[in-house]
């Protein structure tokens, strides 16, 4: 009956490792690439700056505006009085008084009152071109493509930093699934030991003590097992999230490792203008001179010409006419202040020269010390490769030892252990020199 069960828990698991999804490095960091949220964010940010560099361009083309106003006031804007005696000379006056009645000339002779707009619709269109504006809307429009640039390099450092943390990600799981594997080796190996040790206490050639040991260092990489399980489930749910996978139900596909070798290492001098950082930091200086012009063209003059269309209906008639005209502002009392707002862009200019100059240094410091952890982790990587050549050699000689009754058991366990743990280093040293690889080339532009 164990036996069934056993081949059925057996088919079972191949069902489930066969439906896991296997994903490639290389399709982890596509999915990271489309899904990340701060690649996201950094696309938007390009969108943001390409309509901002749009809205800046239509700064060329003429403002025109309509304005309409109504207006219903408590007494006419316009009012004055008319003394038609005043407008009479002497004689017309006397001429008046013979032929009316005294009640009518009485009447002609009252001031008359007349009042005006005290209700109106105006109404115009105007279009008005800037001619000249102290380079302030040239200066601008290239102060908003360089802030596109801006954006488009941003979005190339969001790319490599989520290259990097997903190469971690991904390098951190293989070695987690490499280190089970090596488990399940030792887990087997020792079974083999047991089973052997366990003929032989019974056949009185053993010491009960050496299959207790045995037990013992089962029990320990039983252990173990719980610590990479818990530790796997984890770092799978960290790298579904990063990416954006969908599910956790998948194993990652070791891509093959064989023949390792070091780069060629590339002139520092010659990769710095590739680096995106770098060229963030030409655009910070690109930036500040143009500000710096911009805040000269504040204090200059500016011309524009404009044309009109206007309606009124002032007078109680409709009356529309057109007009042309043309503007000169020029700022006076503007530059004292204006004269040390230029002088303050000079000093920011003059910092982001200054910055482009230390910085590019500290550029090449990283590259050189990004080589450094190339070299480091290749020679780190060698080494456990030997190690596991020693090891396994070593466990050899004490197996044969133990079965020909040479050796302790507890000498044979400690090869076992070293064995596993020699594996296991290969496995650290591997995943340390393939993320110390990606930050070299990411460090020189590649």
């Amino acid at each position: 009956m164990k036996k069934i069960t056993a081949i059925i828990a057996f088919f079972l698991s191949c069902e489930f490792i066969a439906a896991q999804t296997h994903y490639t490095l290389q399709q982890v960091l596509d999915s990271a690439r489309q899904n990340n949220i701060a690649i996201r964010n950094a696309r938007h940010d390009v969108d943001a700056a390409q309509q901002q560099r749009k809205e800046a361009f239509t700064k060329f083309f003429p403002n025109v505006s309509g304005t309409g106003l109504w207006f219903n006031a408590n007494r006419g804007m316009a009012s004055y009085t008319i003394n038609p005696t005043d407008m009479q000379p002497s004689s017309a006056m006397g001429m008046l008084s013979q032929m009316l009645p005294a009640e009518a000339l009485a009447a002609f002779a009252s001031p008359i009152s007349m009042s005006m707009m005290k209700n109106g619709t105006i109404g115009s269109l105007m279009a008005v071109q800037p001619v000249f504006a102290g380079g302030q809307i040239v200066n601008g429009n290239k102060l908003a493509k360089v802030g596109e640039d801006v954006s488009h390099l941003q979005l190339q450092l969001s790319e490599n930093e989520v290259e990097k943390t997903t190469h971690q990600y991904f390098w951190q799981m293989v070695s987690l699934q490499e280190k089970m594997k090596t488990l399940q080796a030792a887990e087997a190996l020792l079974n083999d030991i047991y089973k052997d040790v366990d003929v032989a206490v019974r056949a009185g050639v053993a010491l009960r003590n050496d299959l207790l040991q045995v037990q013992l260092r089962l029990n320990d990489v039983a252990s173990q097992r719980l610590k990479l399980q818990n530790g796997l489930s984890l770092v799978k749910m960290l790298l579904a999230q990063y990416c954006g996978l969908r599910d956790t139900s998948f194993v990652l596909s070791s891509p093959s490792v064989e023949n390792v070798e070091v780069p060629v290492q590339v002139s520092a001098d010659a990769a710095l203008r590739d680096l995106a950082e770098y060229q963030l930091l030409g655009k910070q200086v690109e930036a500040a001179e143009l500000q710096r012009k911009l805040a000269v063209g504040a204090n200059l003059p500016s011309v524009a010409v404009g044309a009109g269309y206007n309606y009124h209906n002032l007078m109680d008639n409709d009356r529309t006419f057109g007009m042309v005209f043309a503007t000169v502002s020029v700022p006076i009392s503007d530059w004292w202040g204006g004269s040390h707002a230029v002088k303050r862009k000079k000093v920011e200019l003059q910092k982001a020269q200054e910055q482009l100059l230390d910085n590019s240094e500290l550029l090449k410091i990283r590259m050189q010390n990004a080589w450094n952890g190339v070299e480091e982790a290749y020679s780190q990587l060698q080494l456990a490769q030997r190690s596991i050549d020693q090891a396994e050699e070593n466990l050899r000689l004490h197996r044969n030892a133990y079965e020909a009754g040479t050796a302790r058991m507890a000498d044979l366990l400690e090869a076992q252990l070293l064995s596993q743990q020699s594996h296991d280093k290969h496995t650290d040293a591997l995943s340390e020199y393939q993320n110390k690889l990606l930050e070299y080339r990411q460090s020189i532009g590649m």
